[in-house]
């Protein structure tokens, strides 16, 4: 089969190199609009269950990935006073550039071409068997086609930044920051010996308030290191990490979502296809999945659209759990007056429950405290299980068709 890949991010690399373990008959490009190693960014985040996924598919990429990632169990919250450590799973980070070169250089390995500076328009697209559009949210072959696609976006509220720092982080870490304006947070994890991924956030009138929203790129990190002082520890904030990139934008988060998944030959991959929200460090893994659940689909499949159907319908299936946590983790920040004034240790439990569909309809101290029984007695901890889905899916249900802040994205003309 003669596969064209769109797009040279991780999911489509990691295709390629999936299909040709397949069958090393498959003609297989990669085609990439910039140059190589220019991808912005600093570092992704995974957990101890993709990488044992990514040992059963490719034991070669997987060590490599292994051994060039930054690894925590602990998760680190900082709230004023001394900071509050838990234990949690083994968590990964890794730098993206270093990623995406394991990946590129695995791939060509096994035959695969990669062509960066090789962009594809929707008015010239690739001759091949199978089309895979993995160029990101803002996939072109994707937009052409989005009437067909049924793509749809739904706009967040609060304003976000990536950012970098030299400061090693040593755990996931949670820091909040009280100003004149509000509250103002970063998320952050390590990614290697020299650096850390650094996400902020905060509501629109803090934003403005503090003045970011109009500040230059230089004035505005000021401003944030010295908010998250202590957790920097003096190590500067960085913009975006590549060369001539530019500044980089505060934005709001974009949830992208999709009717339907393929068109003839062109099928969507990765974040073309569906986008969760940042908070629940998804994004890479939900992209490698897509990779592996669609070579396993197009190896045990004798017809091309059964072998797409059947790779949207399980993709679908295993995205819901994923998608309902990460809408109430959003949530739960969009709504952080509602928690932040607990004391430290409720504050901090509910942080980690923030996934939960019940906690928004559960007045906070209630819900710890039903949740700290539940963890003794095996009767409400059925009964908190049996319960939690049922309400996802109805408020899932009542809040779809008519999304706040949704918008139909119009094809192409």
């Amino acid at each position: 089969m003669k596969v064209a890949c769109v797009g040279g991010g991780p999911a489509g690399l990691y295709l390629s190199i999936l299909l040709k373990l397949r069958d090393p008959a498959h003609e297989i490009t990669v085609h990439e609009r910039d140059p190589e190693g220019s991808t912005y960014g600093w570092g992704v985040t995974y957990w101890r269950g993709l990488l044992d996924r990514l040992h059963a598919h490719d034991p070669e990429s997987a060590r490599a990935v292994g051994e060039h990632s930054a690894r925590w169990r602990d998760g680190v919250a900082h709230l004023g006073g001394p900071a509050a450590r838990h234990r949690g799973d083994e968590g990964f980070g890794i730098g993206r550039h270093r990623l995406l070169e394991i990946l590129a250089a695995r791939a060509r390995s096994l035959g695969v071409r990669v062509a960066y500076e090789d962009e594809v328009t929707a008015s010239d697209p690739p001759e091949a068997d199978l089309v895979v559009a993995a160029d990101g949210v803002r996939s072109a072959l994707r937009t052409e086609y989005a009437d067909h696609f049924g793509t749809r976006i739904r706009t967040g509220r609060n304003p976000y930044l990536w950012l970098g720092t030299t400061k090693v982080l040593d755990a996931f870490t949670f820091a909040f920051a009280e100003t004149a304006h509000g509250w103002i947070w970063a998320y952050g994890y390590g990614y290697g010996p020299r650096g850390s991924t650094c996400v902020v956030e905060c509501a629109p009138g803090t934003w403005s308030g503090l003045g970011l929203d109009r500040a230059e790129e230089a004035e505005g990190l000021a401003l944030l290191e010295d908010l998250f002082a202590g957790v920097l520890d003096g190590h500067p904030l960085t913009g975006r990490a590549a060369p001539g990139a530019g500044p980089a934008p505060w934005t709001t988060f974009r949830t992208l979502t999709n009717r339907t998944w393929s068109r003839g030959n062109l099928v969507l991959l990765g974040d073309a296809a569906h986008t969760t929200h940042y908070s629940v460090g998804a994004g890479t893994t939900l992209a490698l999945e897509d990779a592996m659940a669609l070579a396993a689909a197009l190896d045990g499949q004798r017809s091309l659209p059964a072998a797409l159907a059947r790779y949207e319908r399980e993709r679908r299936a295993a995205l819901l759990p994923v998608q309902s946590a990460a809408r109430y983790s959003a949530q739960w920040y969009e709504n952080l007056p509602r928690y932040i004034g607990l004391p430290p240790e409720v504050m901090f439990a509910l942080l980690g429950q923030r996934h939960s569909p019940l906690l928004p309809h559960v007045p906070p101290q209630m819900y710890y405290r039903l949740d700290r029984a539940a963890g003794r007695l095996e009767p409400l901890r059925r009964l908190k299980h049996w319960l939690g889905p049922r309400v996802a899916r109805a408020v899932q249900a009542r809040s779809m068709p008519d999304a706040a802040g949704e918008r139909r994205v119009p094809a192409a003309r």
